[in-house]
């Protein structure tokens, strides 16, 4: 199954959990033996496995045993520079993004026959 924005957030952990599940496998690893490689409980992996929450460090070490933490590039891949903020920043690199301007209320909206 692809995964997608249309998909639920405990749809997507189901099925993260299920592609891990299917990985240590494919290396022949018990959940025993992922646990202990990633210093982690087997519960965790269990956990994970069947879709539920994890904190972000304990999924990382999952991903190291399981030789997936390189793919994590595909998931936050290093943002490139525009040649326009080029311009406008002067080659100096962003560090604050603009605020969203305020929406106009109804007394900015007119339209053309009134006045």
């Amino acid at each position: 199954m692809k995964i997608g924005k249309q998909m639920s957030d405990e749809a997507i952990l189901v099925e993260l959990g299920q592609r891990m599940a299917r990985r240590r496998l494919d290396l022949g690893l018990t959940q025993a033996q992922a646990a202990e490689e990633a210093g982690i409980g087997k519960r965790t992996v269990e956990r994970i496995e069947a879709g539920g929450d994890t904190q972000v460090g304990t999924l990382i070490r999952l991903l190291r045993v399981l030789d997936l933490s390189d793919e994590l590039n595909q998931l936050a891949p290093e943002p490139g520079v525009r040649p326009m903020d080029l311009l406008k920043l002067k080659g100096k690199e962003r560090k604050r993004a603009s605020s969203r301007r305020a929406a106009r209320s109804e007394d900015d909206w007119r339209w053309g026959d009134q006045q």
